[in-house]
């Protein structure tokens, strides 16, 4: 995403090149009313006994230090709970008390699981100097962005115009009508110092000028988060500009489609996916292979434990940045599934397998929902717990073993990562197995059990911290690729965690009233539920009826999009707010598919499949509108807007996978394929039709009425035989005296599939033609396809 930079030379200049003597004669102690002290005292005595305050200002085992924070849900704010900063959380009182005191806001944004977070806690926020300075002149701020995406993106704007780029922790500088006029990252202590004795210069000094660069770039940020360009249809053509540009950007050496640091970029890869899979390009085909298979082979994918690191340092993927993010999870074992349904690649599958099955051991609770992300540190160093040193390799793997090991993840004396090894794949488990003559089935029977060997010892290790609140737009996330990873690896046993998730959600989470929350922390729901969350949930929720056919899921979804539509639609643009926050001066409205897919994205695709499900004419509308909306930036920078040109895509083009819709919504169609032999496969299509309606059977009484028939694309490599069709049933209808020969309510169409080649990794995509029919009118004839994934075997 490229932001027009904002240049306010003179008062930047002035905070960051002109020294201004500070001295601080003020006595430290913070006095806190009454009535906050007693509920600071009481909320540390709750934590109970085993509670271990994280903070150095410890004294007969307790924290000197107790400011507001105690009183949050964060892990993120609970982790400053104890700082010597006088912190406050993002609400009305934080705003009113620098109004009153006349005092300039210091906002800091980070989250629970960041490393370059944790070292500012340490340097800065722990430090009693630091602490006099912004207790003494500031309103200091903490806010968790994933609690508050919406008051992230909006600073994260302003902070990106100011100094061209953005990160965590974000240091904003405000006024107390929330006016940005200054801000940045990380700050080493010195320098974090310096900058606070010159912005309270500043405010002290140069009142009228900081007010007036405020305001500037807070209509700048307005202009940039509720911009729009001139509606226009977007045609296919923007999709096709996309796939161009980020396939010019693709490293042919590593795989990927930027420089380092390497992120997976999910929204993209599903883009890519989805044009590969229609079209069938091989050279897009390619680009996602080999970018897949390095991350598989590389360090960012964790070898032993399963799951993905959030980002590689290298272009290499081998040093990741090792915490671990349940989104993710979620986006990338999308991914990896729908990657399968298209290459058939086993050790895709196995991708998929593994981090699924970490999450649901190691990231899930009692109630079967997940946990938010994991941190890189523990022990005060990062990445700890994931490397290894061959003495601990050999200690606990027989010798011939230990060889097998430390040659196949290139294990070192030296080590890879500050002495010791993080473990990536020298050669791809498929190479490895051909090299030592033997099969993929029988090289994994090996080393799965070392893999889980290596994995119970590592769990002994102190674990880096788990943030445990529960979002609901990430928990959806996950929920819907436990769902398409059930589906295309015909898997149940993930459907069966993504139904238990979903309930335990739709309890939890919401209101009496019918609203939702977005947040739960040890089974407390708290924070109004953002646009992201009503999306994701109504996309679980979607994923999840087609796969099982229960009506109460589609009906759950319709009605979660409706309370979104009501909360969040900006009537002015058909564009969706990310939030309602009264504090903040604008409400930003998320576009760009960045690590994640935009709100705005998401929404598209909920209202284009709720119309093919439901028939309604107000979602397609919705959809519509907002691609409108958006047609200028993503003619400028298609390449920023993935997600949402794969929904474009999806409109113009239909869904892909194993169900689809007919006849505006009264036919679902579901398609599955199961292995029957030695490159033999069973094809069933069930076909479910509202009452009242009917297709033709596949050999109509006359002659004129088009015949239901099915036939596999890919002729060159499939075979269809033994074609089974239901008995048609005879009926008169109202529109035609002489009986018709159709098909109602539910029924299959079976088949025999059979490869013409040996190793066939080809997809398996059938055709379905058919006219549908009520007593009144018939439809035009309609042509639908499924993609179906044969599941090839653990």
């Amino acid at each position: 995403m490229q932001l027009k930079r904002v240049r306010l030379f003179f008062l930047i200049g002035c905070i960051m090149t002109s020294p201004v003597s500070f001295s601080d004669n003020s006595s430290y102690n913070i006095t806190y009313p009454e009535v906050l002290q007693n509920q600071l005292i009481s909320a540390l005595k709750s934590k109970g006994p085993d509670y271990k305050a994280r903070t150095r200002h410890i004294k007969n085992g307790n924290p000197v230090y107790t400011n507001r924070l105690i009183l949050e849900d964060s892990p993120y704010l609970l982790q400053h709970a104890h700082n010597p900063v006088n912190w406050y959380p993002w609400g009305e009182e934080a705003f009113a008390t620098a109004k009153r005191e006349n005092k300039p806001i210091f906002l800091s944004i980070g989250y629970a699981t960041c490393h370059w977070c944790h070292v500012m806690e340490e340097e800065s926020f722990e430090s009693i100097q630091v602490a006099k300075i912004l207790n003494q002149h500031f309103i200091a701020i903490k806010v968790d962005r994933e609690q508050y995406p919406d008051i992230d993106a909006t600073y994260m704007t302003a902070v990106t115009m100011l100094t061209g780029h953005g990160g965590w922790p974000m240091s904003s500088f405000i006024t107390y009508e929330g006016k940005p006029f200054f801000g940045g990252t990380y700050y080493p202590q010195p320098t974090f110092v310096n900058l606070l004795m010159q912005v309270k210069s500043a405010w002290d000094k140069q009142h009228q000028t900081l007010l007036v660069q405020a305001n500037k770039l807070a209509a700048a940020v307005q202009q940039e988060t509720s911009r729009r360009g001139a509606v226009s249809t977007l045609e296919q053509s923007a999709v096709q500009a996309a796939i161009q540009q980020i396939m010019s950007r693709f490293d042919k050496q590593n795989g990927g489609f930027s420089l380092a640091p390497k992120f997976p970029n999910e929204p993209l890869l599903l883009l890519l996916l989805q044009v590969a899979e229609r079209h069938n390009n091989p050279q897009i085909i390619e680009a996602v292979d080999k970018t897949l298979s390095s991350m598989a082979q590389g360090g960012i994918y964790d070898q032993v434990g399963g799951g993905f690191h959030r980002y590689s340092t290298d272009a290499q993927w081998l040093v990741p940045h090792f915490e671990k993010m349940l989104y993710n999870q979620a986006y990338l074992v999308r991914v990896y599934a729908q990657a399968y349904r298209l290459t058939h690649n086993p050790l895709y599958a196995r991708v998929v397998k593994q981090t699924l099955d970490y999450v649901l051991r190691e990231m899930s609770n009692d109630k079967g929902v997940f946990y938010s992300a994991t941190d890189a540190d523990s022990e005060g160093e990062e990445g700890t717990f994931f490397v290894w040193s061959i003495e601990e390799i050999n200690k606990l793997i027989h010798s011939t073993d230990a060889d097998f090991i430390k040659q196949l993840y290139g294990v070192k004396q030296v080590g890879n990562f500050a002495g010791k090894n993080i473990f990536f794949l020298t050669e791809s488990l498929q190479k490895t197995a051909k090299q030592n003559n033997e099969s993929l089935t029988t090289l994994l029977t090996r080393l799965d059990p070392l893999l889980e060997t290596l994995r119970n010892y590592r769990h002994k290790r102190i674990h880096p911290l788990t943030d445990n609140k529960i979002i609901v737009a990430w928990n959806s996330m996950l929920i819907t690729a436990l769902i398409e990873a059930g589906d295309i690896l015909n898997e149940p046993r993930y459907i069966s965690a993504a139904k238990t998730a979903t309930a335990s959600l739709w309890e939890s989470q919401r209101t009496k009233d019918g609203d939702m929350w977005r947040i739960n922390l040890n089974n407390k729901a708290s924070i109004p539920a953002k646009q992201d969350d009503y999306a994701h949930f109504s996309e679980a929720l979607l994923t999840l009826y087609d796969v099982t056919n229960n009506e109460s899921y589609l009906q759950m979804a319709q009605q979660l999009t409706d309370e979104m539509v009501k909360h969040f639609l900006d009537s002015k643009s058909g564009t969706l707010n990310m939030g309602t926050n009264k504090l903040l001066f604008t409400q930003p409205k998320e576009s760009y598919d960045g690590a994640l897919p935009s709100g705005n994205s998401v929404a598209v695709r909920i209202f284009n499949r709720l119309y093919n499900r439901t028939a309604q004419e107000k979602y397609s509308d919705y959809a519509t509108k907002i691609l409108q909306a958006f047609s200028s930036d993503i003619t400028q920078q298609p390449a920023a807007y993935s997600y949402m040109l794969a929904q474009l895509d999806e409109l113009k083009n239909g869904e892909l996978g194993a169900h689809q819709y007919a006849a505006r919504s009264a036919i679902k169609v579901d398609g599955k394929i199961e292995m029957s032999g030695v490159n033999r496969y069973k094809l069933n299509i069930h076909f479910k039709v509202k009452p009242d309606w009917h297709i033709n059977a596949n050999k109509p009484l006359q002659k004129q009425l088009i015949a239901t028939t099915i036939n596999v694309v890919d002729s060159q490599n499939w075979q269809l035989n033994n074609i089974q069709y239901p008995a048609a049933k005879l009926i008169k209808t109202a529109f035609d005296k002489e009986s018709l020969a159709l098909y109602q309510g539910q029924f299959v169409i079976t088949a025999d599939i059979t490869s013409k080649t040996r190793l066939n990794t080809k997809p398996v995509n059938i055709n379905i033609n058919l006219q549908a029919c009520n007593q009144n009118s018939c439809l035009a004839p309609e042509f639908l396809t499924l993609y179906l994934s044969p599941v090839l075997g653990n």
